[in-house]
């Protein structure tokens, strides 16, 4: 998590915060002092000025600010923009830069100078933030690169490896809020930090005492041209078969991120006629100003697209997150657009690639929050499936990984080249699925339908619990092992899993999974990137015959139980 850590320089109460106020002030002129942005010197100096003055807001703000460290974890970094520890800005990247070289440096990187690749979105201070991190490369006698504009994060985990980096950085704070931004870490291999490698980067960062100290150059590190973007381009163009049908018609939206050029690029290499874009959406904007939280997930953030759609008509809608390492589908059906769940896209995708034919030794992965739809599939089909702990740091290190995806709209469709989730190569492969079932006469709905009645209706649902204080999330979860559910819905619950414990057979992470004796599967788990807790559900429903709306219909109804009770335990 980023949320709340520990500031190692300044004196911190048993809590990781500074002690008292006349303390925080003196922490805070310190860091005023060793600030090099002077917007954000500013900044704090004006709060510092009001709570040295009375003013109980201004305390309580820079309390806040000071309460800890932003952590560095295996989400890196990310936050709100401001001044202070415990916020995204300039001094907190370049002491992030510096424990990250540092790791480099003293872990046995493949040559004496680490090489580091630096990308960057649109997002507020994302390119100064990247200029830093190459800087303090440079200063340490490493070797820098910076992709040349903002551009998708499957980009720059593409250019790790089509570079031989030895690390990745990637700007960007992907689908959080618009004051927020983030640094996000790969090591040589394409992949996301896990444990070890973010802790040991974690003990560099917090041996930087003062930014001052820390060598910053005014040049030294290259800005690449279009190379690695123009090989991104062509070999993406490879996850889709050269003979499928090209006819459709899409509908895409960027959210006001960088996705709008490379996708509409990559459409058009691939052989597709370039999607219709959203105009209001199609231009990175950090304001996000049509948007009121830029996930696609989020009600609200497809009504501009779903919009356009209905004026066009077209075959799909496809969306992007800003940094466009998620991938997001619309279906025309006879209610009018439909937003197709993150396990729905996850199946259809999978099911798509098993058709295509898949090699000895071939893995098929998601997340444990994941719907176990495609588990079931892999089984039919003879092939070998893993369940993974949440997030592409640990999907991406499957053995022998074909594909793999987790429900928040996250696909990895050829690990071969980016060893993350990517948006772009998604959206190709959503493509070629539509436009083949279009030929065929058929439609997305038919193929989802035909798979429900083949495995089961997996149904699938999640709501999220965002708090102010995150002592919330941990009063919560105790109380869940204190007082352990016996029957959810009036189902028994015959297994409970402690994630933390390692129960499961994966490695320990804080969550409860709990399985009833119909089968239904309940998961409660802390967020990873944002504050709130996050609660996954999911009911199978065999169909009988072709009685497939019977089966949705009795599906839908135990999953509303299942969701009424477990509001009422986590909602406080």
């Amino acid at each position: 998590m980023s949320y709340a850590g520990r500031h190692e320089s300044a004196p911190t109460s048993p809590a990781g915060g500074v002690a008292d106020s006349s303390e925080l002030l003196a922490a805070a002129q310190a860091w005023v002092e060793d600030d090099p942005d002077e917007a954000t010197r500013a900044e704090l100096r004006d709060v510092v000025d009001a709570a040295s003055a009375g003013d109980e807001a201004a305390l309580a703000d820079l309390g806040d600010r000071f309460a800890g460290m932003l952590e560095f974890g295996t989400a890196g970094l990310r936050g709100a923009l401001g001044a202070g520890p415990n916020r995204m800005n300039r001094s907190v990247v370049i002491r992030a830069a510096a424990g990250l070289t540092a790791y480099l440096q003293h872990s046995g990187a493949r040559r004496a100078e680490p090489f580091v690749v630096v990308g960057f979105d649109a997002r507020t201070n994302s390119d100064v933030f990247a200029r830093d991190t190459a800087a303090v490369v440079v200063g340490a006698g490493g070797r820098a690169v910076v992709l040349p504009r903002p551009l998708p994060t499957p980009v720059l985990a593409y250019a790790i490896r089509h570079l031989g980096a030895d690390a990745g950085v990637m700007v960007t704070a992907s689908h959080n809020p618009p004051q927020d931004n983030g640094y996000k870490v790969y090591l040589g291999d394409g992949s996301q930090i896990v444990s070890p490698s973010d802790v040991g980067i974690a003990a560099e960062i917090a041996r930087v005492d003062r930014v001052a100290d820390v060598p910053l150059p005014d040049d030294g590190w290259d800005t690449l041209d279009d190379e690695v973007l123009e090989s991104y381009l062509r070999e993406v163009t490879g996850v889709v078969s050269a003979d499928s049908p090209r006819d459709l018609v899409v509908v895409h939206t960027a959210l006001h991120g960088v996705g709008s050029e490379t996708v509409a690029r990559a459409f058009e290499a691939a052989g597709y006629a370039a999607p219709l874009p959203v105009p209001s959406q199609a231009q990175p904007d950090p304001a996000f100003p049509t948007v009121s939280f830029p996930n696609p997930e989020e009600p609200g953030a497809m009504d501009a697209a779903l919009e356009l759609a209905e004026q066009t008509g077209p075959d799909v809608v496809i969306a992007n997150d800003p940094d466009a390492d998620r991938c997001a589908v619309a279906v025309p059906g006879p209610g009018g657009w439909r937003m197709l769940r993150g396990d729905e896209v996850g199946v259809l995708l999978g099911a798509h690639l098993l058709d295509r034919g898949v090699g000895d030794g071939d893995v098929f992965a998601n997340s444990i929050v994941s719907s176990r739809m495609l588990a079931t599939v892999c089984r039919a089909r003879g092939v070998a499936h893993e369940e993974t702990l949440t997030g592409f740091k640990w999907i991406s290190r499957v053995p022998g990984l074909r594909y793999g995806y987790e429900e928040a709209l996250g696909y990895c469709v050829d690990p071969e080249r980016v060893r993350d989730k990517d948006g772009v190569s998604a959206a190709l492969v959503v493509a070629e699925i539509a436009a083949s079932l279009k030929a065929e006469g058929r439609s997305v709905t038919d193929r989802l339908d035909e798979l429900a009645v083949e495995h089961g209706v997996h149904a699938t649902d999640a709501f999220s619990v965002r708090v102010q204080d995150l002592s919330l999330i941990d009063t919560i979860m105790a109380q869940l092992r204190a007082e352990p559910m016996s029957s959810v819905a009036g189902v028994e619950v015959s297994r409970v899993d402690d994630l933390a414990a390692g129960d499961g057979g994966l490695p320990p992470t804080e969550g409860l999974r709990w399985f009833l004796a119909d089968d239904s599967r309940v998961i409660v788990r802390p967020s990873g990137t944002e504050p709130k807790l996050k609660v996954y559900l999911e009911v199978i429903e065999p169909v009988d015959g072709d009685d497939l709306g019977g089966a949705r219909s009795r599906a839908a109804e135990r999953l509303a139980a299942i969701r009424a009770d477990l509001e009422a335990l986590t909602v406080p």
